[in-house]
């Protein structure tokens, strides 16, 4: 789906519309993804008309020091820390140090260049499936999904593309919808996240850096998705079962979303 026009909050998307095959579609209105939200203005037309009832943020303690959220009224937050363990094991991985490595084309060169960037992020998303602190906040947002009456419900990390990427890949698939829906609503954000970014990746090709590695950083590419749809299939065999038996999700909480996020073509 297009992305929402907001001045005050990059990559906005609605998962609703969205074809779930069967002549179903995602209802509108209820899910939403995003960047940050530290800019965010409540009072903005289109953010104001979402009625937000829970944000769900994805990022790091660090990252939400550095720019705290900013919520419409009545809307409550609920952390939930993805890359927690991730960063414990193996230090900051790029999709929660963007800002740093932008900045720093040598540093980004030091750690990322030669083609490693892709095989740091794929790492990252196979940490999406395997980590503790990852499995418990997929859980978490998944739960928020299906409790009834809960309200339309926005999750966000830094940039809105990987951590935020792989919980729309979730919840799209666990709806019904097909690889190639899940696949083109995945990529479909490298636009506004480019443009979101514009002025840094800019300053890093300014300084020398690589134009290969920063857009590898910024944006996401097949291979990074792959990484994580690879490690589910091998652990548990299909979406279904991780999220059952990986994420600890109850069937009666699934089959709850799924009532709620689904509607038939009329």
């Amino acid at each position: 789906m297009p992305a929402i026009p907001a001045a005050s909050v990059a990559n906005l998307r609605d998962l609703g519309g969205l074809p779930l095959g069967g002549g179903r579609s995602v209802r509108a209105g209820l899910v939403l993804r995003s960047a940050q939200l530290d800019r965010l203005d409540p009072a903005e037309a289109p953010v104001a008309g979402l009625g937000l009832r829970t944000v769900v943020d994805l990022r790091t303690a660090a990252e939400r020091a550095d720019r705290p959220d900013r919520l419409p009224v009545g809307a409550r937050l609920l952390v939930a820390d993805v890359l927690a363990d991730h960063l414990a094991a193996s230090g900051l991985p790029p999709a929660a140090r963007l800002k740093t490595l932008l900045g720093d084309p040598a540093l980004a060169e030091e750690h990322l260049g030669g083609g490693r960037v892709v095989e740091a992020m794929r790492g990252t998303y196979r940490a999406f499936v395997t980590s503790d602190s990852a499995r418990a906040s997929y859980r978490s947002l998944l739960v928020e999904l299906g409790t009834p009456g809960g309200g339309p419900l926005l999750f966000h990390c830094t940039a809105g593309k990987d951590r935020t990427g792989w919980a729309a890949t979730v919840v799209l698939a666990l709806l019904g919808a097909d690889e190639g829906t899940v696949r083109e609503e995945y990529l479909s954000v490298n636009p506004a996240v480019r443009q979101a970014f514009a002025p840094m990746i800019e300053g890093f090709i300014a300084q020398g850096g690589d134009p290969d590695l920063v857009l590898a950083m910024v944006g996401v590419l097949p291979e990074y998705l792959d990484a994580g749809l690879e490690e589910v299939a091998k652990r548990y065999g299909s979406v279904e079962r991780y999220v059952r038996d990986g994420l600890g999700v109850p069937d009666r909480v699934t089959a709850l979303l799924r009532e709620r996020l689904t509607v038939h073509a009329a």
